[in-house]
């Protein structure tokens, strides 16, 4: 076999195993072009179960516009303080929960609990009675006695609010508001809003100790004792006046479960809990 016949041999077995090669690869496509369709799968996976369930702000239990008469306003204005920190225990459907409050949400409600006119109009109540019980004798008498004792009560307002509504609830990731029961039996309703001193809600509307009731009203009193220079020193004093506070926070919270009536009864309008729905983009199919 000459030369010229092996090279024409030669060329011919490599164009066919070449021919026998390309039709093995044509056959089996690459891996790495297997690996992008498999990877969403699982991602979207993920991406189902991290998407946030829709939330719902409660509504408000009365409106200033709800009212008519010649006392709307001094009515709206009494009842705003009330509704603000009282959202209803609604039972809602499927897929919506009550928005949580986060830092700006709490920071906000505690300067709109502070310069409410309401916070004014018991601030100057307060100083006129501290004012005729002579208390806190070194403050004196007079437009400056008042205006000392006006400036005392404001900073002891303002620094429980302060505590309560905004630091330790979000040291302790702790909803601050009041969650009203609106309906059921009154002792049950009762015990519910006693109970609100000791039980309170995290943000993600599990129970928990109300740390802010405690913590709050202790720091608010030992604070106090720095512009009230005649208050008497020692834990006794501490202790009455933690308690008497508690317990002017227990007859709000009274109040706020029992609005409802307290309104239907004086004739009040009240809109009552409204039916709230899941917000579904994709509803089922029959």
């Amino acid at each position: 076999m000459g030369h010229w016949t092996r090279f024409r041999m030669l060329t011919g077995m490599s164009f066919l195993a070449g021919l026998a090669g390309g039709m093995v690869c044509a056959q089996e496509p690459p891996a790495p072009s297997q690996r992008p369709s498999a990877a969403p799968a699982p991602l979207q996976q993920k991406a189902s179960k991290t998407v946030a369930a829709p939330c719902v702000q409660p509504a408000p239990m009365v409106r200033l516009e709800d009212y008519e008469g010649p006392l709307k306003k001094v009515v709206g204005t009494f009842a705003r303080p009330l509704e603000r920190k009282a959202v209803p225990v609604t039972r809602y459907k499927p897929g919506v929960k009550l928005c949580t409050l986060n830092l700006k949400d709490k920071f906000a409600l505690f300067v709109q609990d502070s310069f409410d006119p309401v916070t004014f109009l018991s601030t100057g109540f307060n100083a006129g009675i501290d004012q005729a019980q002579n208390t806190d004798a070194s403050y004196g008498q007079g437009a400056e006695g008042y205006g000392r004792r006006f400036g005392a009560e404001f900073a002891g307002q303002t620094s429980s609010r302060f505590f309560k509504d905004f630091a330790y609830p979000s040291i302790f990731s702790e909803d601050p508001r009041y969650y009203r029961l609106g309906n059921g039996p009154t002792g049950k309703r009762l015990l519910h809003a006693v109970a609100h001193v000791i039980v309170a809600q995290r943000d993600n509307t599990k129970r928990m100790f109300n740390f802010s009731e405690w913590l709050g009203t202790a720091s608010t009193v030992v604070l106090s004792n720095t512009y009230h220079s005649d208050n008497q020193r020692g834990f006794a004093s501490a202790a009455q006046r933690t308690g008497y506070s508690m317990l002017q926070d227990v007859g709000f919270d009274v109040l706020r479960e029992f609005w409802p009536e307290i309104s239907r009864k004086c004739k009040l309008p009240f809109r009552g809990e409204p039916d709230l729905e899941s917000h579904d983009t994709n509803p089922p199919t029959k």
